[in-house]
């Protein structure tokens, strides 16, 4: 396809930007949501480029999956959609094909997902991979000219001193829990499984201080406040810049009494910059998430996460969260090096650390990665990717050094226990006290910290862990009472994790429960198979309550994991079929016989 012509004959002006929905992770904070009277955690800073980038005079309406619908009318009516995805957001992208597919309105695909695996994805009738920047204004005269190609891939890195603002304009604020915007691109570290820099590159290019203060102003204006998330992978990957962009944002925060709380991803070698870290806290950012991913020294050197081999990994958490910048981190399992011992080791790091968001991963390969093209060379890969979920996908797209089994055992076991209650709220608490608040950084108390504290006080008091959630309470407010927003955004967050990981760890079990009743089968099918007809018709019996049962079960779970349980027990039921193929197989052999 790829006329530039619309559907009546006219000129084609009409476009709809696709966001895909998030499925439930520990980063999605879906839980926490309600407390906030929001429906999803940030608008689709991507696609909202995306939309700055096309013609000024075409038509432009976004919808975010993660707020509304989108329905089969509203594709047929466009003259084009574009789609950007990430990985994990697969599913929902392949339903917003079929819908493109059915109506015939042209698709263009970009993002993340599209540019690590677009050959093995079909139905899309443009790709637009890389950065927008360079990719999408080839496409755009091509297509104006109706001549547009099926695939667009310039590697180019653009200036993005010339990137135009997110149009803001086109989402509904007061959907959205905080808002986002990105400073730069690209990271100066080379970690063997990160795709960051396959993506974006070595050498991190960065928008003009005057960009970021502009792009503030827009939001400022359109009347977002609160929560901001600079979105970089590596906040502070060009330092020199950053050191004259953080100045900047503070006086800007200070002249109108400081309306967002700013938060980043850094590298861990910020701990060793005092005068960045205070920097940081004078612009008004309150926390960093930072990489960790294993207390083991040996295996940061092997994957190539030299940065964090440099300082001591427990005493760099406590000078960041000392200069009152919370932690949070993302640690991995699964590693060649790692031990039998390693999953002991990483709940011990974490409740030492007091980091509260601890967001513990399988590794996993992902395409374009050297981890990916390394495992490929040794013959490991399982799949050319996973479902982009790392923090609760214990499908391994890869042959681990460490018995699969056991490592999905461990890696459970570390999720059971960073998220008990008891636990986390304990971590909370360190965090707290062992925080130096600062002016700039403690949050204000806004309506929506408000509606989150009466949501918190009613849920919370009633569900199964309310008196660690009291003690914390209590303790934390009569210790720190002028963080009461911090110490309630961490009650809340809890709720969301607590929530992910019962939902999940309940899900695990009830896919091991139809593996030993599968196993249950098979063994009792050969005993009844040695013995007579009435041994073959009580297995039948018991092969039809397992089955009953097994149904049951499947409709009882959280509908977010729904999906999951009844595709397992779909599994299940096709296996026991075939086990009563096989039985039906050997009575016909029996009759033959006779």
């Amino acid at each position: 396809m790829g006329a530039a012509s619309r559907k009546d004959g006219c000129l084609a002006t009409k476009a709809l930007l696709i966001y895909p929905e998030m499925p439930p992770t520990y980063w999605s904070m879906r839980y926490a949501l309600p407390f906030l009277g929001c429906q999803a955690a940030l608008p689709p800073l991507g696609l909202l480029t995306v939309a700055a980038l096309l013609p000024a005079d075409w038509e432009l309406k976004l919808i975010d999956l993660n707020v509304e619908a989108v329905s089969p009318a509203e594709i047929a009516a466009a003259d084009l959609v574009l789609i950007s995805a990430m990985l994990v957001q697969r599913e929902s992208f392949e339903r917003v094909v079929a819908m493109c597919r059915t109506s015939g309105t042209p698709l263009v695909a970009g993002g993340p997902y599209p540019t690590s695996c677009h050959e093995q994805i079909e139905g899309v009738d443009h790709f637009v991979l890389g950065e927008a920047e360079v990719n999408l204004p080839p496409f755009l005269e091509d297509y104006r000219r109706g001549q547009a190609k099926r695939c667009y891939r310039d590697p180019s890195r653009p200036d993005i001193t010339r990137t135009p603002p997110p149009r803001f304009d086109l989402v509904d604020r007061t959907r959205y829990a905080g808002a986002a915007l990105q400073y730069s691109r690209g990271c100066p570290h080379h970690c063997e499984f990160c795709d960051i820099v396959e993506l974006f590159g070595h050498t991190p290019r960065t928008k003009a201080p005057e960009q970021i203060l502009d792009e503030m102003e827009l939001l400022y204006r359109g009347g977002w406040r609160g929560s901001l998330f600079v979105v970089d992978d590596n906040f502070i990957g060009n330092r020199r810049q950053v050191r004259k962009l953080l100045p900047e944002v503070a006086r800007w925060q200070a002249e109108r009494g400081f309306p967002f709380t700013l938060y980043t991803e850094a590298s861990l070698d910020l701990a060793a910059d005092e005068a960045l870290m205070d920097a940081l806290v004078a612009a008004g950012f309150n926390m960093v998430f930072v990489g960790i991913e294993t207390p083991d020294q040996a295996t940061l050197e092997a994957v190539g996460k030299r940065q964090n081999t440099r300082m001591d990994l427990l005493d760099s958490v406590r000078a960041i969260q000392a200069k009152g910048l919370e932690v949070a981190a993302g640690f991995i399992v699964g590693f060649d090096g790692d031990r039998a011992d390693i999953f002991d080791r990483q709940i011990r790091f974490i409740n030492e650390a007091a980091i509260p968001t601890a967001m513990v991963g399988l590794l996993t390969a992902l395409p374009g990665t050297r981890l990916h093209t390394r495992l490929a060379a040794e013959g490991r890969l399982l799949s050319a990717s996973a479902g982009g979920n790392n923090t609760h996908d214990l499908d391994l797209n890869f042959t681990p050094r460490m018995d699969a089994g056991q490592l999905r055992t461990g890696y459970k076991r570390v999720l059971a226990e960073v998220y008990r209650p008891r636990r986390y709220f304990a971590r909370c608490l360190g965090l707290i006290l062992r925080m130096k608040p600062h002016q700039a950084s403690v949050r204000r108390i806004r309506l929506i910290e408000l509606r989150a504290f009466f949501y918190s006080l009613f849920r919370q008091t009633f569900s199964r862990y309310s008196l660690v959630y009291w003690s914390y309470l209590l303790r934390a407010l009569s210790r720190r009472p002028f963080m009461a927003a911090e110490i309630v955004t961490m009650a809340v967050k809890g709720h969301h994790f607590f929530t992910i990981t019962q939902n999940l760890l309940a899900l695990e079990q009830f896919k091991e429960r139809l593996g030993r009743s599968r196993q249950d089968l098979e063994a009792r099918l050969r005993q009844a198979l040695a013995g007579n007809a009435q041994s073959l018709a009580a297995w039948q019996r018991c092969r039809e309550r397992l089955v009953a049962k097994a149904r049951l079960r499947s409709t009882r779970f959280n509908p977010d994991f729904k999906v999951g349980a009844t595709r397992a027990f779909e599994e299940f039921r096709a296996l026991v079929e075939g086990l009563s193929h096989g039985l039906a197989f050997k009575k016909l052999e029996t009759t033959d016989e006779h």
